[in-house]
């Protein structure tokens, strides 16, 4: 499972450059929050745990609430907690999507598909995306085709981001000369000694900054938002990601911006049948009070209004839809999309237990590939894109 750390935060010393509060738009009395607050996040060194922080700091100000944060050192560690109600809430990744689908680490016996809502997410300046050496004549993901592209073994988010990217330009693995890696640092370390022309990153992260400083140098191969076809190719694969002019990356210049993707992080989901008046009361913190924290640590402008898609891959909790209804942000198509989101889930659900209830495979293995097929069949048989097989 990973081990987890429990760390509690001194929110009245924060880290260098946090913003100092000072007034409230809210009035206390219209924030109905737990007085304790605990919840899973990446490490201590993450810009999740930092964004963490700063808003722990707001909530301590102005509403007297503490928050306890426990860094979870991988995606099971920071999961467990909230399906076994350690925790109400966590300040996850991607794998938030992979556990809502009950697919890859959390297809197995122990987990299946989570019933899991969103409060808010982080769409920042930044990208993630396939970083191509800079001295190849690759402008966009059809040029990638005969050239060497990283998989990671055992990283199925990072193999998955690249697939997808080379759908967009009609291509797959079998276009590519695919060069294994047995790790993500690695494959950088690959493709700056001239062992692989790509890795799968985050366009800011050291390693992409590594290979932009390096005699071959990065290139960002541009996916057009207007190329209709490819974006439904590239989220036919992965559903999360979303078009985006990215402004931070390895290699691009203050001023410029590579049009490419992304997917928001950290994702702050929790249960759905959670009713302590989290989301209602962080929700509320995070829209109205944007202003007080939105330069407190990197990535806090991400949680801005504008910059909520409210139209993603996970529904949102009742009581956020809510509060987007009450302020005049909520249309008929929004909940359309939250209504097909939550009957998916159900149906995912129902999935799960009619497996778990026939008698599946003691063995691990078969266990999953089973549960991968009743789960697909079901989704099918709904109207539904299992994506994953």
């Amino acid at each position: 499972m990973g081990v987890l750390k429990s760390t509690s935060i001194l929110f009245s010393a924060l880290v260098t450059g946090s913003l100092m509060i000072s007034g409230s738009a809210l009035a206390a009395e219209d924030v109905n929050l737990p007085k304790t607050i605990a919840m899973t996040a990446y490490g201590t060194g993450s810009a999740g745990y930092t964004q963490m922080v700063s808003i722990g700091n707001l909530l301590q100000n102005e509403y007297g609430v503490s928050v306890r944060i426990l860094p979870g050192e991988n995606d099971v560690s920071r999961m467990t907690p909230l399906r076994t109600g350690r925790v109400p809430m966590c300040a996850c990744g991607i794998a938030s999507y992979y556990g809502s689908e009950g697919v890859l680490m959390f297809a197995g016996k122990e987990w299946g598909p989570q019933p899991i809502r969103v409060i808010a997410t982080s769409t920042a300046s930044f990208g993630l995306g396939v970083a191509v050496a800079g001295d190849l004549d690759v402008k966009r993901p059809a040029d990638l085709k005969g050239k060497r592209v990283s998989y990671v073994r055992g990283d199925d988010a990072l193999n998955i981001g690249t697939e997808a990217f080379l759908a967009f330009g009609g291509l797959t693995w079998d276009d590519v000369k695919k060069v294994e890696f047995p790790g993500y640092g690695r494959s950088f370390d690959g493709v700056i000694a001239g062992q692989s022309d790509t890795g799968f990153t985050m366009s800011v992260a050291p390693p992409a900054q590594q290979l932009a400083a390096s005699p071959r140098g990065i290139t960002w191969p541009t996916l057009d938002p207007n190329d209709k076809e490819g974006w439904k190719r590239l989220q036919a694969v992965a559903p999360y990601f979303q078009p985006h002019k990215v402004t931070s990356a390895a290699g691009i210049e203050k001023g410029s911006a590579w049009q490419g993707a992304t997917y928001p992080y950290p994702i702050l989901v929790i249960n759905a049948n959670e009713k302590s008046g989290l989301a209602d009361g962080l929700i509320k913190v995070l829209i109205e009070d944007y202003d007080k924290f939105k330069d407190a640590a990197p990535g806090n402008a991400g949680y801005a209004l504008e910059q909520q898609n409210t139209q993603w891959v996970i529904p949102f909790h009742d009581e956020v839809v809510a509060y987007y209804k009450e302020i005049g942000h909520w249309t008929d198509e929004m909940q359309a999309h939250q209504d097909q989101l939550v009957q998916r889930q159900e149906v995912l659900q129902k999935a799960w237990k009619g497996y778990k209830g026939g008698n599946p495979p003691e063995d691990d293995d078969a266990f999953r590939k089973g549960w991968m097929e009743a789960r697909a069949k079901a989704l099918e048989a709904a109207g539904m894109n299992p994506v994953f097989r």
